[in-house]
């Protein structure tokens, strides 16, 4: 039996931590993770962001898949990824018809909710109970969704399911115009509840937007009805708001922590470098 190489050894070392700190709470039976041990809601954003590292281990096992234990242990991270983001996309596509009424109203309570009973995948709030319309949240599991296709991973079984997801691609494409509750779930920064326009909404939408562009999501098996189509336009014109935004995140929020996802990891949305370190240097100042 060959030995381990010291990178195969610490990566058994960060499985381990990762099963012990993430994958143990992962639900069987919807794939989701709950908030705690006493609360069972599953938010879209944490949900996603939890499974980043997962996603990240299995990729640093494939890389090095010498033996059949490292490419047992990349497979069981990869399923992990595929059933949560699945478990999001069921527990999302239960509520289409919402979707469908956002898409002309534009109305807040017509949005996705932005959290789920991690048991079933079922509302667990109303529609006027919490601040649901988080265009962030969406984009950034679309954008974690084109990443993880493009890197092999199937998520998406079926055509409807693509026909799903390219509705919420029209759900998220006019972030630059639809105020919406943001990453704090609050709205405006009186804590009013009323939605604004925000720009850390605005950068993920516009990530996404360019990471779905012409994604086949059935991967090297699909074909052109498996494939999503963006407007260029409606990415153009998220850029070009979100730079005239920055670095100011709202109309009442001077300055914002939760721009650092949109100018860094994972969206990346800022093109100018003196703009993202003017923005950078802001929120650390």
């Amino acid at each position: 039996m060959r030995s381990r190489s010291n990178s195969g050894v610490r990566l058994d070392y960060y499985q381990r931590i990762v099963h012990r700190l993430i994958m143990s709470h992962q639900e069987p039976v919807t794939g989701l993770f709950p908030a705690s041990n006493i609360n069972s809601h599953a938010w879209i954003r944490d949900n996603v962001y939890c499974i980043l590292a997962v996603w990240g281990l299995s990729m640093a096992y494939k890389k090095i898949a010498d033996q059949d234990e490292d490419r047992a242990k990349c497979y069981e991270l990869e399923q992990s990824c595929v059933k949560l983001m699945r478990g999001l996309l069921m527990a999302m596509m239960n509520q289409k018809d919402k979707v469908e009424r956002f898409k002309m109203t534009q109305n807040p309570l017509d949005s996705l909710h932005a959290k789920y009973s991690s048991k079933n995948g079922q509302p667990v709030v109303g529609d006027g109970e919490w601040g649901h319309l988080q265009i962030d949240a969406v984009s950034l599991y679309l954008l974690i969704l084109a990443q993880m296709t493009a890197s092999g991973l199937q998520i998406v079984f079926s055509l409807d399911e693509v026909s799903f997801i390219q509705n919420l691609v029209f759900y998220i494409e006019s972030a630059y115009c639809i105020p919406d509750y943001g990453i704090w779930e609050r709205g405006d920064k009186t804590n009013h509840g009323e939605p604004e326009l925000n720009a850390s909404s605005i950068g993920m939408a516009k990530a996404a937007l360019e990471a779905m562009n012409e994604l086949d999501l059935f991967g090297a098996r699909g074909g052109p009805a498996s494939v999503i189509h963006v407007l260029a336009d409606e990415a153009h014109k998220c850029q070009a708001v979100l730079q005239s935004m920055l670095p100011r995140e709202s109309n009442s929020k001077e300055l914002d922590s939760g721009l650092l996802c949109v100018i860094g990891f994972p969206a990346f949305a800022a093109d100018d470098p003196q703009l993202i370190r003017n923005t950078k240097d802001a929120i650390l100042s």
